[in-house]
């Protein structure tokens, strides 16, 4: 059984690993995917037997190469690929016998997913899935989309990369820029994954705001003059300074705005901050700039002890003008609530049209809220109701469940 955990964990862990490092060298996306699982077929067939090998990463990067040489071999594809596939077996066997770690080339692989024949509109998508593990339900979830057309739309696209046979290619340095926006929204929405579950014990999706930050630091060599890549990864740090008080000392949910300040982290507060001042300097202003200003006013609360409200809306007013998005629409309602009144709040949120909110749980939670303070008691009840249903954080459903009992104890 501890074989099996073995395989298992390995699978979760180091699979976009493994298919990056192959893809980016040998460009046909599923020759490889199909090289991989024929790797961790064999990993189960031959492991019970003769033990995990000391590097299991290894191990099958040698399995899947053997894989696709003998494909190339009956495909007759041209010669000049198979020394790369020699190359990387040798890459492997030197990993198999040293304690050097195992090359990381997700990023690569990432741009490869950014290619001119792939719809703009599946690029992250396609990212999510094959680079960072991520199912297609969640996905879905983070694009606000049924699980089932996000799963149909991902299996169109691989099926026409395998129709066209593309072959992906790494951009030049002065395409990155014109590529890069896929590729920082794909790292944001895998930090929005893990960042929902970052609090649930040994969640495999928990892992996933951790690795968000890493791809972030690793892009900073690729677009050095970028602004955005600044912007997100000032963005991640600031929200993962708060990641510990995100919970009380029993496992309640504390919002924000309620948080205990002593219980950031400073240091990544002011990572956060320089990463935020050197995009400034750019003098070129973005979405995840705008994102991470936010953030930094809330930070400002832990020396002032208070939030700046109008600013945070103001900031939310630029961010819809650039990027219209509904946790932004959301957003700059819940701060004009704050700033200048429910009643001004509540009227930006029910002009958000009805059929965009359906399954987007902050917007039944915000209703909630407004709704309470403005003492309409169904409605209130009703949307927590909504909230809760959406809530896959147990913390977050006992939260909203005690606000609606609240309410109700207040109409008694």
């Amino acid at each position: 059984m501890e074989t099996y955990r073995v395989i298992e964990t390995t699978a979760r862990d180091a699979y976009g690993k493994l298919l990056s490092y192959l893809a980016v060298n040998w460009r046909d996306l599923q020759a490889v995917e199909d090289a991989i699982g024929d790797a961790f077929l064999a990993a189960l067939e031959t492991w019970p037997k003769v033990g995990v090998p000391d590097v299991p990463e290894a191990w099958l990067i040698t399995a899947a190469r053997r894989r696709l040489i003998d494909r190339a071999r009956r495909a007759r594809i041209s010669e000049s690929a198979l020394p790369t596939l020699l190359v990387m077996s040798e890459d492997a066997q030197r990993l198999t016998s040293s304690s050097d770690a195992f090359p990381d080339e997700r990023l690569r692989m990432m741009f490869l997913c950014t290619d001119p024949a792939i719809d703009p509109v599946m690029r992250t998508p396609l990212m999510l899935q094959t680079v960072l593990g991520i199912d297609a339900a969640r996905i879905a979830s983070a694009f606000i989309i049924k699980p089932s057309a996000m799963s149909q739309r991902l299996t169109r696209i691989k099926a026409k990369i395998r129709a066209e046979r593309l072959v992906f290619e790494m951009p030049d340095d002065e395409e990155i820029p014109d590529r890069l926006d896929s590729v920082l929204e794909a790292i944001y929405a895998a930090y929005g994954s893990g960042w929902d579950e970052a609090a649930v014990v040994d969640s495999p999706r928990g892992r996933l705001a951790k690795e968000a930050i890493y791809l972030g630091r690793l892009l900073l060599p690729f677009a050095p003059r970028e602004p955005e890549v600044y912007g997100l990864l000032a963005l991640m740090l600031h929200c993962e300074a708060r990641r510990e008080a995100r919970q009380d000392e029993k496992g309640n949910y504390v919002p924000l705005s309620e948080q205990d300040c002593t219980r950031w982290d400073q240091s990544l507060t002011m990572e956060a901050e320089r990463y935020l001042y050197m995009a400034s300097r750019a003098g070129r202003i973005g979405r995840f700039q705008l994102m991470a200003a936010i953030q930094s006013v809330h930070a400002q609360r832990s020396s002032s002890g208070r939030i700046e409200w109008k600013a945070i809306a103001q900031l939310y007013e630029g961010l819809i003008r650039m990027h219209p998005t509904l946790g932004a629409l959301v957003g700059r309602a819940a701060a004009v609530a704050e700033a200048y009144g429910t009643e001004r709040g509540m009227v930006l949120l029910e002009a958000i049209p009805s059929t965009e909110v359906v399954n987007y749980q902050p917007y039944w939670a915000l209703a909630g809220h407004l709704y309470k303070q403005m003492n309409r008691k169904e409605e209130a009840l009703s949307a927590y109701s909504h909230a809760i249903g959406l809530s896959t954080d147990a913390s977050v459903r006992q939260f909203l469940s005690r606000q609606a009992s609240e309410m109700e104890m207040r109409q008694r």
